[in-house]
């Protein structure tokens, strides 16, 4: 009580008082703190009990009121006494001395409060971005302790100076070699990067007192009234053990970049607001775009292992079992606003807080790289594919339990549509996928085991688990990366081996045009794989315009007349006792689609979902083999249409055996849609669905190849 009363009796002494030239009223306030050191004898007081606090935010306003009054770029007197007097030196003294109690806090603000309001660029000044570096080290020390709000202000302060102007990351990269070699400041910098200690060391602690406190410059003239008593601050500075406290960085095996060490500290606070701040420090330093410090923020920090091992942790921590439809459906994740409550919650499940921390952290990742400098973006991404997709993921896909696959093919499909970052995307797709980019043969298989399990995976005994696995390649296609397209299906279209050249006779066109085609093979008889020759290869550069080669046997269609006959050829490729929709107003493909994606209920669909998205696809050859049905196949070749022709070959014979086909077949359609509630079962219900859904696909077969050649076709 006496304390706050001496306080208001100064601050109303001050106001009364004729006002000083502001170095003197600086220089005077500036003692009051050193003074206090000196006479004081009770250290257990909070600072709070003192007029430390006060005297503190009186030097800032000066600060701030001398730059007011000076042009910019000026130093006025005020702060050349802060930096020729080394004042934040001594004040990084008594912060990690935390003397009295709280001070450690009143330091890191008067820090933040200097920088941040201070126009002139102060962190060139060794006097500055040396105490500043040290302060850094004390941040993230301990976590959940009453100085975290203000060591995270402090650096996320720091790091957008950093921001404004790149090149001053180079002061807070510490070289242990360079330091060796360094001289002037050798045995400060070797203090500090090599044993962990700071530079107030026997040797060196005057160098971090004010040179007026040490007595190492001599006096000014408007310094001779003021008192010296620098053999008493530096005898009270040792009974404060202040050089026997550790350094934050002793204990870190990375002292090269001790911002990004301390930042990774706090994004571990169980503090979220903390956590937050912590992970914007660290997306903000990633951006830096100085390559050595890049460098040091993948080979010298913990970045990598923290991302990766966390996002590791936070996998093993999810249900063994997961519904796929919960972690598909589960709200679109942000990992600045992980906020979720359980309790709040009307839609929760078993696991979701851990899905959304997974999730969250993924995200988190995935931004990282996505505004990382290029070096580092790769070094990061590379270590998500090497110690979480590689070290975690792929064991669980390869799993044999089924509730396991399907979980993990699951997640792997969320990630594969949440994923933004070019780079990760990159490092994803060959994790998926591999390299390779050489026409398949069975003797390729090994070569990547995921990939053919995976493919695999789409003909599973599981329908679960092939609809999932479907829908992972279907929204991994969409993805703008060119090897997913060139690495599932153009490698193995490049030099048409599945095209044979000879002219189409007039009857096999005549043929064709009523929905059959001359010579189609036994779907049985037909081989998985086809021995390809790696000949006539395109660049990475030609994948998309690059057209099948122009023979003699094998001329370029006219345009008009030749769209004319695809579209009517798969239109007319179900016949008319089989369809439905025209009784049924205002359905199509999509519409069922859209359904099965909420259910979702039919693999059929699924697979020609898939077929759909290739077809879109403009490349000349995809086009060629999927959507053209005049196309002369090789022996022992199937296309999209001569399959979809014996697949109606064979449910032409089945439907007769069905009485009452046709109103059956429209009751299915109506329910399918929700036009006619669910009723009593209906005998043969996967068939006529399969019906539905083919005509349906053959529409869109359809209706792609119009819309692709007016597309192409306008200028």
């Amino acid at each position: 009580m006496f304390s706050k009363f001496t306080s208001i009796l100064q601050h109303a002494v001050e106001a009364l008082a004729p006002s000083l030239p502001l170095q003197e009223d600086f220089v005077y306030h500036w003692k009051a703190i050193t003074h206090y050191y000196i006479e004081t004898s009770d250290d257990k007081a909070p600072v709070t009990d003192t007029n430390i606090p006060s005297h503190l935010e009186q030097m800032l306003d000066i600060l701030i009121q001398e730059e007011n009054e000076l042009d910019f770029g000026e130093t006025g007197p005020c702060m050349e006494y802060l930096l020729h007097h080394k004042i934040l030196e001594t004040l990084y003294t008594l912060g990690k001395a935390d003397c009295p109690p709280g001070m450690k806090q009143q330091v890191l603000a008067f820090y933040t409060k200097l920088l941040g309001r201070i126009r002139q660029p102060l962190l060139p000044h060794i006097n500055v971005h040396r105490p500043v570096q040290k302060l850094i080290r004390l941040c993230g020390e301990v976590l959940a302790t009453p100085t975290e709000n203000e060591e995270i202000q402090f650096l996320c302060i720091v790091c957008a100076k950093l921001k404004q102007d790149p090149y001053l990351v180079n002061f807070f990269l510490e070289n242990k070699l360079k330091s060796l070699a360094s001289k002037g400041e050798s045995d400060i910098v070797t203090e500090d990067t090599l044993k962990g200690q700071d530079s107030l060391t026997t040797d060196t602690r005057q160098a971090c007192l004010p040179e007026d406190l040490s007595g190492s410059t001599e006096p000014t003239e408007m310094e001779d009234d003021l008192p010296h008593q620098p053999d008493d601050l530096s005898t009270r500075l040792d009974q404060l053990n202040v050089t026997s406290l550790p350094e934050a960085s002793a204990s870190r095996p990375h002292q090269d970049y001790n911002l990004v060490n301390s930042l990774l500290n706090l994004t571990r606070s169980p503090d979220g607001r903390i956590a937050v701040k912590a992970c914007e420090g660290l997306m903000l330093l990633v951006s830096l775009p100085e390559p050595a410090a890049a460098k040091c923020l993948t080979q010298s920090t913990c970045l990598c292992e923290l991302l990766t091992d966390r996002l590791a942790s936070l996998y093993k921590a999810l249900p063994q079992s997961v519904d796929p439809l919960d972690i598909e459906t589960v709200e679109a994740i942000n990992w600045g606003l992980d906020s979720y409550s359980h309790k709040e919650d009307a839609s929760a499940f078993p696991g979701k807080r851990a899905l959304i921390s997974f999730l969250s952290w993924f995200d988190y990742c995935d931004q990282l790289i996505k505004e990382a400098q290029k070096s580092a973006a790769v070094a990061l991404a590379r270590a998500v594919r090497e110690r979480f997709f590689i070290g975690v993921m792929e064991p669980q896909l390869m799993q044999t339990s089924e509730m396991g696959i399907l979980t993990s093919t699951a997640l792997l499909h969320r990630i594969v549509r949440q994923v933004t970052s070019d780079v990760l995307l990159q490092e994803m797709v060959s994790f998926i996928l591999g390299e390779q980019r050489e026409p398949e043969t069975l003797v390729e298989i090994n070569r990547h085991p995921l990939r053919h399990r995976l493919i695999e995976h789409c003909d599973h005994i599981s329908d679960e688990i092939s609809i999932m696995t479907l829908r992972m390649f279907e929204h991994l296609l969409q993805k703008p990366n060119e090897h997913i397209l060139y690495n599932l299906v153009l490698r193995n279209l490049e030099e048409r081996n599945y095209t044979e050249y000879k002219p189409l006779c007039p009857e096999d066109k005549d043929v064709v045009e009523n929905g059959l085609i001359a010579g189609a093979v036994d779907l049985e008889e037909d081989p998985l794989f086809t021995d390809l020759s790696p000949e006539n290869t395109l660049s990475n550069q030609e994948w998309l315009s690059s057209s099948p080669p122009t023979t003699p046997e094998h001329p370029k269609n006219d345009g008009k007349t030749e769209v004319h006959k695809i579209v009517n050829s798969f239109l007319c490729l179900v016949p008319d006792e089989a369809k439905s929709s025209y009784q049924v107003e205002g359905t199509g493909y999509d519409t069922y689609l859209r359904d099965a994606h909420r259910q979702p209920y039919d693999v059929n669909l699924q697979v020609t979902s898939v077929l759909s998205r290739l077809s879109l696809f403009p490349h000349p050859h995809i086009h060629e083999y999927l959507l053209d049905p005049y196309v002369n196949l090789a022996s022992g070749c199937r296309s999209l249409f001569s399959v979809i022709v014996r697949v109606v070959g064979d449910l032409m014979v089945r439907i007769q055996r069905i009485p009452d086909f046709t109103p059956k077949l429209l009751l299915v359609r109506k329910r399918l849609l929700g036009l006619e509630p669910e009723g009593p079962m209906i005998d043969h219900m996967t068939l006529l669905e399969g019906v539905i859904v083919l005509e349906e696909f053959c529409k869109e077969l359809a209706a792609i190849a119009f819309v692709k050649y007016h597309t192409s076709s306008t200028p």
